[in-house]
């Protein structure tokens, strides 16, 4: 750290972004453009002078590899010492290739699939020239609201963890050229923000940021996340961007973390704002002190004055050196000081790789879980239908497939319903009206702004007559397809709702259709639970497709036609309505738990689909549920075996799954608790045994009686099936 002056050193943990501006005429007076604009216009040359001096470490939102390149040659060639920048991106749910929503992929319950789809991110983000993501998204969201949902792992802490253990080895693997450094996000407790409004404080109690809140992180560093990024809002009264007993106690001492924090977007300067700094330089010395490593920052950073900070004392340098490492070992450890410099020729032959749409639609295929099938309308049979009706907005919007949280997308390559359906099945009629307009956000997305390939309905659109048109097309058809949902910019960040209701007369008008008395089949396309009790009471069958990505009209048409038998299940509780949020399954047993679908007075208190929920085209019959041992010691370790067995004639994955409750013990415990799943394809009249552990590292909880983790002497009930409702139970007993 000698070589290094305190200037430099901030500057190592200071990252920027790095918006593009268009090119504007040499006579344009910039002086005449209200401040904000004004900073927009003169950011990048701003950038690029704090690079040329030493004053960056990273920047964030460039993806083109020849700007990139651009770039580190300043920081490489202008500067004193040459330490290479690190480049980051929002490499979400995919680059160029869009896999599915992140809470798609969740619903795959698939370990493999999950795995695969990330590395195809990376290698088409390493390809680009983009060192590291911000990314996996892995709070807990328990409030489908929040728009982040979208983003989530679902409300389950297991499943969680397997979905960021599965993610972080997707983008990192062993951080080889084609890999970038993964940024789990973000710590702690942001999706249980109040009222599942964004950025909105959160209080959450220690019990369960231990036993629901931390697990995928825990999962997450255990894989090797070399990055993680802290939160933006209040957690119990402390902002986490500065929160010493989140981001060190807990992240570093705890959880074993031993690589570098960020902040979110301006969360360091917005320590002021949430009136804990008294101004930049108290932030930037809070921020460090309490183990945030490096400050993203849109303008002017705050870390600016972290030099400042030293020398008056408010900040130990021995604090400043410490985070500077732990840069610098990641940018080692990607091999940025031997190699530099994006492979801008590759570049192209990477994003074009056919082999990536595939993977893509492997994962939106088993993502998707099927709702409902009343009488067996699914899976279509082609040579029995002469016509289909395709109807919905949604049914033909290559953007609205891909979801939010894309930046550097080709919507040339996406396939919608209607045309998957259409390649799937030539020689049928389909037959297409778009039909209800998709009410327009009153608070436009930030997002929305720079993506000309945004859908919306028109201004003038004639609901009415479209309505109409579409329920004559219905009418006149053997089936009618109906794409329901939200656009891609109704979740996401800054896209909480206040409910969920179908947006617009999407509702009206498949009442009307089904009024016709032509079958219908449902496609949902969201990111989140929509409302769909009408649905579940009056349509023959439904499936949710999630935002399925650049594949996701062939991934539905091949579901639809019975190619593939679907398999995804539910990463959360399906609500009724809105009025019952929160409601998980994993809850206590409290007073009168025989009640417990009695709580509001005029509405049944229980989901519309469970946990873990999904049909299939196949049948499965469970027997046989077995643990090798009647009793086992605290600290010793049972197999728990179930046999499955595919009674149908079609060949299918099924997802196992292991529930637990504790009886008693140091603390009550949630009446169910997933302890294991397993995804198994099994082909007709075939049977496997499936096995799960159930020891120490599935028993243990955190108890607020004694504030740490527990492993208590009981009686746990064992249930293993197809969803959190499963029946086939035994026990096991645990002796002191």
């Amino acid at each position: 750290m000698l070589q290094l002056s305190l200037e430099e050193k901030a500057g190592q943990l200071t990252q920027y972004f790095y918006l593009g501006v268009p090119e504007l005429p040499e006579d344009f007076d910039i002086e005449s453009l209200p401040p904000e604009h004004r900073v927009f216009v003169e950011m990048p040359k701003f950038v690029e002078r704090e690079m040329a001096a030493g004053r960056v470490g990273s920047a964030l939102f460039v993806s083109d590899p020849v700007t990139i390149n651009r770039l580190q040659r300043i920081a490489i060639e202008q500067t004193r010492l040459g330490i290479p920048l690190l480049f980051g991106f929002d490499v979400v749910h995919g680059l160029r290739t869009i896999m599915p929503a992140p809470i798609g992929l969740a619903a795959s319950w698939d370990i493999d699939i999950v795995e695969r789809a990330q590395a195809v991110a990376a290698r088409e983000a390493r390809a680009a020239g983009i060192h590291w993501t911000f990314a996996p998204m892995i709070d807990i969201a328990r409030d489908p609201r929040w728009g982040r949902i979208f983003e989530s792992v679902g409300e389950d802490p297991v499943l969680g963890a397997a979905m960021a253990t599965a993610q972080i080895r997707g983008f990192q693997g062993d951080f080889g050229a084609d890999r970038v450094l993964a940024g789990p996000k973000h710590f702690a407790g942001y999706g249980a923000a109040r009222g599942g409004r964004d950025y909105e404080d959160a209080e959450v109690s220690d019990s369960e940021l231990w036993n629901v809140y931390f697990p995928p992180f825990r999962a997450a560093i255990e894989a090797g996340a070399a990055n993680v990024m802290s939160a933006y809002m209040d957690l119990n009264g402390v902002p986490a961007a500065a929160n010493r007993w989140l981001l060190t106690d807990v992240l570093r001492d705890a959880l074993g973390f031993d690589g570098f924090v960020v902040s979110d977007a301006n969360a360091v300067k917005s320590l002021e704002t949430q009136h804990l700094a008294k101004d930049p330089s108290d932030a930037a010395a809070r921020a460090v002190t309490a183990g945030l490593d490096m400050e993203m920052a849109t303008s002017e950073a705050a870390f600016a004055h972290l030099p400042q900070a030293v020398a008056d004392g408010t900040l130990a340098e021995s604090a400043l050196d410490e985070a500077v490492r732990r840069v610098l070992r990641a940018k080692f450890r990607l091999g940025l000081f031997e190699n530099p410099y994006a492979d801008e020729p590759a570049t192209t032959t990477v994003l074009d790789d056919a082999n990536h749409r595939a993977t893509a639609q492997t994962a939106a295929e088993r993502s998707i879980v099927l709702l409902k099938n009343s009488g067996g309308l699914l899976p279509l049979t082609p040579d029995q239908l002469e016509s289909i009706a395709v109807i919905g907005q949604l049914a033909d919007s290559k953007r609205d497939l891909l979801g939010a949280w894309v930046f550097d997308h080709d919507t040339a390559e996406t396939v919608t319903v209607l045309e998957g359906l259409r390649n799937r099945l030539p020689d049928t009629e389909i037959t297409y009206a778009p039909g209800a307009g998709i009410r327009e956000r009153l608070f436009p997305s930030q997002f929305d702004r720079a993506d000309p390939t945004i859908t919306a309905t028109p201004n003038d659109w004639d609901d009415e007559a479209e309505i109409t048109r579409a329920v004559e097309t219905a009418a006149a058809a053997d089936v009618a397809v109906v794409v329901v949902g939200q656009r891609q910019n109704q979740s996401g960040e800054k896209a909480s709702s206040s409910t969920l209701d179908l947006p617009g007369r999407q509702l009206e008008q498949l009442r009307r259709i089904a009024a016709t008395g032509t079958p219908v089949v449902v496609v949902v396309i969201s990111g989140r639970p929509v409302d769909l009790q009408w649905a579940d009471a009056n349509v023959g069958a439904m499936v949710q497709a999630w935002h399925p990505g650049t594949r996701g009209g062939d991934a539905v048409a091949s579901v639809l036609c019975g190619d593939v038998s679907p398999a995804g299940r539910l990463p959360f509780t399906w609500p009724r309505h809105v009025g019952q949020i929160p409601m998980v399954y994993a809850h206590y047993r409290t007073f009168e738990p025989e009640k417990q679908n009695e709580r509001y007075f005029e509405k049944e208190s229980t989901p519309l689909y469970p946990f873990g929920f999904g049909l299939s085209y196949a049948s499965f019959e469970y027997t046989d549920l077995r643990v090798d041992a009647n009793e086992i010691r605290v600290g010793e370790t049972a197999t728990v075996r179930a046999s499955v067995t595919n009674t149908s004639d079609v060949p299918a994955d099924e997802v196992v799954q292991l529930y637990i409750h504790q009886r008693h013990g140091t603390s009550s415990r949630p009446v169910r608790e997933l302890k294991g799943f397993e995804r198994v394809f099994l082909t007709p009249g075939e049977q496997r045994t499936v096995s799960f552990a159930l020891g120490p590292d599935e028993l243990k909880y955190w108890s607020a009686v004694n504030r740490d983790l527990v492993q208590d002497a009981t009686t746990i009930d064992i249930w293993v099936g197809a969803d959190s409702t499963a029946s086939l139970a035994t026990t096991l007993h645990v002796r002191p």
